[in-house]
This record gives structure tokens, sequence and C-alpha cells, in this order.
């Protein structure tokens, strides 16, 4: 598991399993969300297999799933809206991250967040925002 600190009550990682669910919650993660479908890799553990164990830690959690390359705005409503709403710190997850960040991005855009800003953050964890800054460019216009 390799987490991605956004800020500091939010993080992104790669696909987790139950024994990162639990080292998570030891560290203090209060909530997950699980923006992967089940069923995209025969190795993927399924959602109610980390579901389940988040709960017994003692975790929030929430599936928001998308495919990959098809973030709907109501997919991006819904992230925010658990993002807004779950206790920190918060740790969403898909295949590598990206989908994750990706949401993030898509909403806080919407909230006002600069592109320079969401840019640089992407940058500074990994992941290239500059498909995701257009969306929300073309959004605001």
């Amino acid at each position: 598991m390799n987490l991605k600190r956004i800020n500091d009550g939010f993080a992104v990682t790669e696909q987790i399993s139950s024994a990162d669910v639990e080292a998570l919650a030891a560290q203090g993660v209060k909530s997950l969300i699980c923006n992967r479908p089940d069923g995209e890799s025969p190795d993927q553990p399924a959602y109610s297999e980390i579901e389940a164990t988040a709960r017994r830690v003692g975790m929030a959690v929430s599936h928001i799933p998308v495919v990959s390359g098809q973030i709907t705005d109501k997919d991006v409503h819904a992230f925010g809206n658990a993002y807004n709403k779950m206790p920190n710190p918060l740790v969403a997850y898909c295949r590598t991250g990206t989908r994750s960040i990706t949401l993030w991005a898509l909403d806080q855009g919407n909230k006002g967040m600069s592109s320079q800003e969401i840019l640089s953050i992407g940058s500074n964890a990994g992941y290239d925002l500059g498909d995701t800054i257009k969306r929300i460019e073309n959004g605001r216009q």
C-alpha cells in the first residue's frame, strides 16, 4: 500500500486488502471510499470483503464505483458528498489511485479551487491531472 497524502485529512492509494484496512485503522484512518467496481481484475478483493473488515474495525466506508475514463458528474457529486460527510482522516482507493484523485480534483474544482493548486497537489502526489483541469475549466465557462 502506497498512501499518497493529498491534504491533512485525505489520501489516495491503490487497491487495498483487508490487512491494509486493519493497518489503516491502526494508523487512525476513520473512513474509506472505494472507487473501484467489483470484478475489474481477478486478484481484486470484493468490496463486501473490504467493507466487512472496515466496519469490524470501526471505520466508515462508502462505495462509489466508477469505470476508468468514464467519470460522470453524478460520480463527482457522490464523491463530494462522501468526502465532506465522512470522518477524517479519509482514504480513497481504486486500482492505482488515479480515479480517486481525479474525483477529488473535479469536486474541488467545482468548489472553486484553482487549477494551478489542483495541478500542484496532483503532481506532488505523482498524478498528472492535466486532462482533469481541462474538464474543470470547460465547466467553468
